[in-house]
């Protein structure tokens, strides 16, 4: 009986032993949490579980080559510094909407924060208002929302956009000399990017007395062949330039279609934005003269580190230029401007 006793002592020694184990406080530098919890450290940075800080990058759309760029620019910059992104946007860039939609929903999942490049700028002031309501931060990138950097929204990462429509209009000014007339195929109303580029280049036209503006009131539309349709209705104007410029990609391959359609590319200076391998293409052959590039990669990249620093608690910068240059057949090949346009 006594050896039986002793036993019986020693199995619930050992069996307190484990549970005062298994009940110890946390040790150095551990945090006492759920499984998966998330709690915000003293300098603001996320701890606790395994949880990653989650943004939501919404482009215009998601068709074109610009915004591939862009979220691969995202992605790089979600792998370095261990955030998740949510890439979702709409898939026509004319479609508000479905971009008011798509951050209702993203608010309402309560992401970490949000990167936006807004179709609108008027339209969307009132979803990011909601976010921030919630203290969801929110980046705008791109282009421009109604608002201060700093206050209505945290950080505005894009291209200077006025400086890269008066660097077409100055290109194109050149090429003919100073003297012309031109065609301005706009975009589309409420986007605010290339509404800037559009007064930076008629900006430019303004200071050339040389030079006559016959067209500036014609819409692309959102897609290539809204804007080739665009351009088809204006033939016998084309027929007329000597010049012109469009602010976008999609204007441009638009144009560059209805030109070669129309058997007049090569024949007419033309100036485009942004670039693709399709545009690149036609740089190379002289249908496009030259093209004002943006780096939409830096732009998604430098987007989401920007909204991860702000989420830790880090000061960032309310306003980030990401570049612009003009790229003609001269210098496409360059290493600098083939790194830009992903050929090196």
């Amino acid at each position: 009986m006594r050896n039986r006793s002793v036993a019986v002592v020693g199995a619930l020694a050992l069996l307190l032993s484990v549970a005062g184990c298994n009940n110890a406080a946390p040790q150095q530098g551990a945090t006492a949490a759920s499984p998966g919890a998330v709690g915000t450290s003293p300098d603001g940075s996320s701890t606790g579980g395994d949880k990653k800080l989650t943004i939501a990058v919404i482009p215009k759309g998601t068709t074109h080559s610009f915004w591939k760029s862009v979220e691969a620019g995202a992605k790089a910059a979600a792998e370095e510094t261990g955030a998740e992104i949510i890439w979702k946007g709409p898939l026509r860039e004319n479609d508000r909407a479905q971009q008011i939609a798509i951050v209702q929903q993203f608010v309402s999942d309560n992401v970490s924060g949000i990167a936006l490049a807004p179709l609108d700028d008027a339209a969307l002031v009132s979803p990011v208002r909601s976010a921030n309501a919630k203290d969801i931060p929110v980046l705008i990138f791109d282009s421009a929302l109604k608002g201060t950097p700093g206050k209505e929204f945290v950080s505005f990462v894009a291209t200077d956009n006025r400086k890269g429509g008066g660097l077409g209009g100055e290109r194109l000014a050149k090429l003919l000399g100073g003297k012309g007339k031109v065609i301005l195929l706009r975009y589309q109303e409420g986007s605010a990017s290339t509404q800037e580029r559009e007064a930076g280049f008629l900006d430019v036209m303004k200071k050339t007395p040389g030079i006559q503006v016959i067209v500036d009131n014609r819409y692309a539309g959102a897609t290539v062949g809204d804007a080739k349709a665009a351009a088809m209705n204006m033939v016998d104007r084309l027929k007329e330039a000597d010049g012109i410029f469009c602010p976008n990609e999609s204007s441009t391959v638009g144009m560059l279609l209805a030109l070669r359609q129309n058997n007049l590319a090569g024949k007419v200076k033309f100036v485009g934005f942004d670039v693709t391998e399709q545009l690149t293409e036609a740089l190379d052959r002289g249908d496009v003269d030259a093209l004002v590039a943006q780096n939409p990669t830096k732009m998604g990249y430098e987007s989401v580190k920007l909204m991860v620093a702000r989420l830790k608690g880090e000061k960032i910068e309310e306003r980030v230029d990401t570049g612009v240059v003009v790229i003609d057949k001269e210098n496409l090949k360059t290493p600098d401007v083939q790194k830009l346009v992903g050929g090196g």
